[in-house]
């Protein structure tokens, strides 16, 4: 148990920063304007984001049976 008191000065240092680290955010974060919000959302939505709508090919539904069946093999 003594060998493991070396870990103790770090673990404090990275609990301290942790925390500091924790508080210098909190206080960073601004609040944004609802107004300002809205219309950012309006210009985010008005934007043409290049997505075409239409689906490609479809493709055939695979119906497995979960079992494992080798092709026939045609004979010569």
């Amino acid at each position: 148990m003594e060998i493991l008191l070396w870990l103790v000065p770090s673990a404090l240092v990275t609990v301290m920063t942790m925390v500091w680290v924790g508080w210098q955010a909190r206080e960073g974060r601004g609040e944004v304007d609802r107004d300002v919000a809205i219309r950012r959302l309006a210009r985010a939505l008005e934007k043409d984001h290049g997505v075409s709508q239409v689906d490609g090919p479809t493709r055939p539904v695979d119906r497995s049976t979960g079992i494992a069946v080798r092709p026939t093999r045609r004979a010569s």
